[in-house]
């Protein structure tokens, strides 16, 4: 690819303007019109196409039209194989193939290949890119003294930089984007003009000339004098927090090394104990504090330069507070010039969290940023190249032997997933929490940005603007808008508020199913394992711990956790402990066990709890394996309150040591008026009676997470029997818990199942609304 790429190509300038290449004519020639649709306009892929046609001595010409690219090529047979396995096996970073048709064509003699003038005329298909990393060749120039970009902290080209962050509409040129306050000089309009350059028509060309430029302000918003980049640095080395604007938002950013910087961005910023994100400079770097796996390596290194959980490494040279009671650090490497020239000292890490106060959305804008961060960040690192759609990291980790994404943002977005076949256009609206929303169009499903909890307002115009966005970028005008059964969520309220649209209420799990069967193009039935928090049943009730047999189509609940009241209803969400109590309720009636944690509770708050659960009094009933996990947590003394949402599971799973352990629990499975339901008290009796015993949290842990994915096995088993159905789906925010997961496949594939998981899209709610939009879609009929 690099001999392509860096390959330098003569060119001449037809009466039409048309870019072009003369080349020897052979004799004996074929002609081949090639169709490619995906990620291949605004990527530097019609210069590719024009190098590698020089480079095999093919004609012809390339071009840009709604749906992708259209290239007609002429030459040898040999030479035009190898000029179309070169275009499948050697794309530019940020391109990709979905499709590419091939059909022969009469030869015309072309004695040249030329890049033609866009066309339009048909209806839009073309794929935007999310936002990129800096490659390598960007890389090389940013610390090449020689260079004019040399240290330039906005340098790019077609294969690297921003994409979707900065469109403004489409399509997608310098007009349309937020560099269009800077006039190119000279020099950039030259290379912007030239494709045998790797900046024709890269749309953020610039360099200090002509580009954005940093600026270094206090928390009054004065400036600070002197070269901000080497300020910045130094008031880091000096344990100050700095806002620092990037790609999609702002980072609060401290030296990772400085347990006392640590201390204090977690205090100003409310953030009690949720991990923070890292960054480091690169992979030797990342090996001083965390243990990597090759695959891991693989995926920091990737284009979409996610934030990857990576084992830690002990003793590490980090401040102890970046992720307590966690085996796991969030790292990142550089994906901006900025955070390569940041980290070019000798700085073990940076933390790197979002812009935010605890539940707000990530500041991405100047003004918000100097309003809502000016109590946690003492200086502010910013730069005058705006900001268009607020994008936060997305992270991942390996899960089963795969990447698995729990939060789909930057990099990805708004990348599609294809379905397996063309439905109308369909508007989805997604959950409550870790909100996306997904426009489909064709088989295209257009899964959004993480946009974040709706219950904040800010949260909420970010949500509706991501919508007007994504329907303008996309020119998709949907017909329908899927939304979740719960009538509290205020992504249902706005559904309901659209006119002129089909309305379609889906159910949450049912949603989860079908999000993973489209993420995996599957169209049958299947046996969906859903195990998440809770999600509005069509009983009223709140679900979680499901067993759903369907498809896209339609689906029939077959069973389920057992029904136990949640003590508050939302307070048991945030004190694990109420939880507890409802399962030892269960098991063991009036006599509690003396468990010295329900010997500490207050009589009249033992009182008043049982009274709320046994009369229903604000206890709704729940069937969520979620709370399960709350309740094991708190019954083994691991977290009997909580400050972020999930962190009693993730610690229950995060005492696991031996990763070996093979025991399990009794528990029971019941069958009552035609479903099967599992029953965790024998479950909640066996770990009581470990706890009492003094066996240690790690060794109950593992057996509770085996347990599951037995139980899972045998209810499974069971529905095959009846279903005749042999594929098992696993979907739910519970199957972000990688033991888990891995112990459920592992158990299902011994037992002859198919299975299928989430890899690119998260099994948490921010993958809903693909599902609810395949769901609709599959309601709403064929497309016209």
């Amino acid at each position: 690819m690099s001999t392509i790429l860096n390959r330098s190509a003569r060119l001449r300038y037809d009466d039409d303007m048309e870019q072009s290449a003369t080349r020897p004519r052979e004799a004996a020639v074929s002609r081949k019109e090639i169709r490619i649709e995906g990620v291949v306009q605004g990527v530097g892929f019609r210069p590719f196409v024009y190098r590698t046609a020089l480079n095999y001595g093919v004609t012809g010409w390339v071009l840009n039209d709604p749906r992708g690219v259209v290239i007609e090529a002429e030459g040898e047979e040999p030479s035009l194989a190898g000029f179309i396995r070169s275009l499948r096996e050697e794309l530019p970073p940020l391109a990709s193939i979905t499709t590419m048709a091939i059909r022969d064509l009469a030869p015309e003699g072309d004695d040249a290949f030329r890049i033609r003038q866009s066309r339009a005329g048909v209806a839009p298909t073309a794929q935007i890119a999310p936002d990129g990393w800096v490659c390598p060749d960007c890389r090389a120039e940013l610390f090449d003294p020689g260079d004019r970009r040399f240290r330039y902290p906005f340098i790019n080209c077609t294969n690297c930089g921003p994409r979707y962050s900065l469109i403004t509409g489409i399509p997608y040129d310098r007009a349309k984007t937020t560099m269009n306050a800077f006039v190119m000089c000279p020099a950039c309009a030259g290379e912007y003009q030239d494709p045998g350059s790797r900046r024709f028509h890269a749309q953020p060309n610039a360099c200090p000339e002509c580009g954005p430029a940093l600026a270094l302000r206090d928390a009054s918003g004065h400036s600070v004098p002197g070269d901000p980049l080497a300020t910045a640095v130094a008031l880091l080395r000096h344990g100050k927090i700095i806002a620092i604007k990037g790609l999609g938002g702002y980072h609060l950013a401290v030296d990772a090394a400085n347990g006392k910087a640590v201390a204090e961005l977690r205090r100003r910023k409310a953030r009690d104990e949720k991990p923070f994100a890292l960054m480091a400079s690169d992979i030797e770097r990342v090996k001083t504090f965390a243990a990597l796996d090759p695959r891991e390596t693989a995926l920091l290194e990737s284009v979409e330069r996610p934030i990857v959980l990576v084992r830690k490494r002990e003793p590490n040279p980090l401040a102890a507070d970046i992720a307590p009671r966690n085996r796991y650090f969030g790292v990142m490497l550089p994906y901006t010039p900025l955070h390569y020239l940041l980290l070019d000292n000798d700085l073990a890490a940076l933390v790197m969290t979002s812009g935010n106060l605890s539940e707000e959305p990530i500041a991405f804008t100047d003004a918000d940023a100097m309003m809502r961060l000016a109590g946690i960040a003492d200086y502010f690192l910013s730069h005058n190249r705006e900001i268009f759609i607020r994008t936060d990291d997305s992270i991942a980790y390996l899960m089963a032997g795969r990447p698995l994404l729990l939060r789909r943002s930057r990099g990805y977005a708004p990348r599609p997933v294809f379905l397996p076949r063309p439905q109308p256009e369909v508007l989805a609206v997604g959950a409550e929490l870790k909100n996306t929303v997904c426009l489909t169009s064709g088989n295209r499903a257009v899964l959004s940005q993480h946009i974040g909890d709706l219950k904040n307002a800010e949260v909420f115009g970010s949500f509706e603007a991501s919508i007007v966005h994504l329907r303008k970028i996309f020119e998709i005008e949907p017909r329908i808008i899927a939304y979740d059964l719960h009538p509290d969520y205020y992504s249902t309220a706005f559904a309901l508020r659209q006119e002129g649209l089909k309305r379609v209420a889906v159910q949450h799990h049912h949603a989860h199913l079908a999000s993973c069967l489209a993420e995996n193009g599957v169209e049958e039935e299947a046996i969906g394992v859903i195990f998440d928090g809770i999600g509005y049943g069509e009983d009223g009730r709140l679900w979680g711990g499901e067993f759903l047999v369907g498809n896209a189509t339609g689906y029939r609940r077959a069973g389920h956790f057992r029904y136990l009241p949640m003590p508050g209803g939302d307070a048991a969400t945030k004190e694990p402990f109420r939880m507890a109590l409802s399962y030892l309720f269960q098991a063991f009636g009036d006599e509690l066990p003396p468990l010295p944690w329900v010997a500490a509770l207050p009589e009249s708050t033992l009182r008043l709890l049982r009274q709320m659960a046994a009369k229903g009094i604000n206890s709704p009933l729940t069937s969520s394996c979620g709370r399960l996990f709350d309740g094991v947590a708190a019954l083994t003394g691991v977290r009997h309150q909580v400050s972020y949402e999930g962190q009693a599971a993730l610690e229950l799973e995060m005492a696991i040591a031996d990763e070996d352990e093979d025991g399990s629990y009794p528990y029971a499975v019941l069958e009552e008026d035609g479903m099967m339901i599992f029953e965790p008290a024998p479950l909640i009796r066996a770990v009581t009676a470990e706890v009492l015993a003094g066996e240690t949290v790690s060794r109950i842990s593992a057996r509770f997470h085996n347990t599951l994915a037995a139980m899972a096995g045998r209810v499974c088993e069971e529905l095959r029997r009846r279903s005749g159905l042999d594929l098992a789906v696993l979907s739910g925010g519970v199957f972000q818990n990688r033991y888990l997961t891995e112990k459920a496949v592992a158990v299902l594939r011994e037992a002859g199942f198919r299975v299928l998981t989430h890899s690119l899209v998260p099994p948490n709610d921010g993958g809903l609304a693909l599902g609810q939009a395949y769901i609709a879609g599959a309601r709403g009929g064929a497309p016209d």
